[in-house]
């Protein structure tokens, strides 16, 4: 298509995010390292992006990823553990770690645990 003329530079973040994956797949991998690949995209482009890591997945390409996109986590991630202060304050399944009281407390501040349980 007409992107394949153009230099890395000329691409849009999305573009870029997309060479950047392409690149470390043309390698074959069995284990793709992803350093917040989702940071700097709109949410048109979150919700372009998403399936292709999905896609990559499921042909059996194992993901490691550093993310602080949510939504990406949720939706790819078989298993979580969560840092804060360079330690490990959680670990197992996504929709079990986002509900740990530590980890709400660490990304929402002091009492945000307290706060969001008294309005359920």
């Amino acid at each position: 298509g007409p992107q394949l003329d153009k230099p890395a530079a000329a691409l849009t973040v999305a573009g870029r995010k997309r060479l950047e994956v392409a690149r470390a797949l043309a390698t074959s991998p069995r284990i793709l390292l992803l350093d917040e690949v989702l940071a700097g995209l709109n949410p048109s482009e979150l919700r372009d992006f998403l399936p292709v890591l999905q896609d990559i997945r499921a042909g059996g390409v194992t993901i490691l990823m550093i993310e602080h996109v949510m939504q990406a986590v949720m939706s790819l991630c078989e298993h979580v553990h969560v840092l804060a202060g360079g330690r490990i304050i959680a670990s197992g399944e996504a929709a079990e770690v986002v509900r740990n009281p530590a980890v709400i407390e660490a990304y929402l501040g002091p009492g945000a645990a307290q706060r969001l349980t008294s309005h359920a």
